[in-house]
């Protein structure tokens, strides 16, 4: 079988060398770029993101990033968001006090975890639904989280072409979503490139969904 192609968005924010190595030790073609093309043609997009929702949502838009999000998966092209990469997936996050819209693939808003220690670091687990695909043979595993803000609720979403959203959850503090499969858009709170064997296999799950 071919190698997928998968495209890891360089748009100046993000652990993107630490995805790209843990995406090719897994066995993907990886290019580093934010080129149009190229991340319209790739089998996947990956959307790293690390620091603060509004200073990545401005590097998205800046590179274009938002429009490659928004035409990959009109197309129902696979695009994988990590970590803000995820969060900038909902409609906005609130930070500081400030309102910055998001991609608005999904509804809801990101904001600060209620815990005793914020951020919340370190290793964790996670309850992912029976059905799930990312987390198929994960369903004991931990995997490792870095941040101070979260989707503490998933909203329903309306009808549409695809299934309802897979909603996976955690805990620190409060529960809050840590990852979400929603027909071609999936994301994870925490880093898998991080995550030592559990990442691993769940970026190879993610692969086996590429067409």
């Amino acid at each position: 079988m071919t190698a997928p192609r998968v495209v890891v968005l360089d748009y100046g924010f993000g652990n993107v060398r630490s995805a790209v190595r843990a995406l090719e030790r897994v066995g993907a073609r990886v290019e580093l770029t934010a080129d149009h093309d190229a991340a319209a043609e790739a089998d996947g997009l990956v959307v790293p993101g690390v620091g603060a929702f509004a200073a990545v949502m401005a590097g998205l838009r800046r590179v274009g990033g938002d429009q490659v999000v928004d035409r990959r998966l009109a197309g129902g092209r696979a695009v994988l968001g990590i970590c803000v990469g995820m969060q900038v997936m909902f409609a906005a996050g609130v930070e500081h006090g400030a309102r910055t819209e998001g991609l608005a693939q999904w509804p809801g808003e990101v904001d600060r975890l209620e815990a005793p220690v914020v951020p919340h670091m370190g290793w964790s687990r996670v309850e992912p639904p029976a059905e799930s695909v990312l987390f198929r043979g994960l369903h004991d595993a931990r995997f490792y989280f870095v941040h101070s803000y979260a989707a503490r609720s998933f909203p329903p979403l309306g009808g549409g072409r695809f299934r309802p959203p897979l909603v996976t959850w955690s805990e620190h503090g409060e529960r809050f979503v840590a990852a979400v499969e929603n027909g071609p858009l999936s994301a994870t709170q925490f880093h898998p490139e991080k995550s030592g064997d559990a990442g691993a296999e769940l970026l190879r799950n993610w692969l086996g969904t590429l067409s």
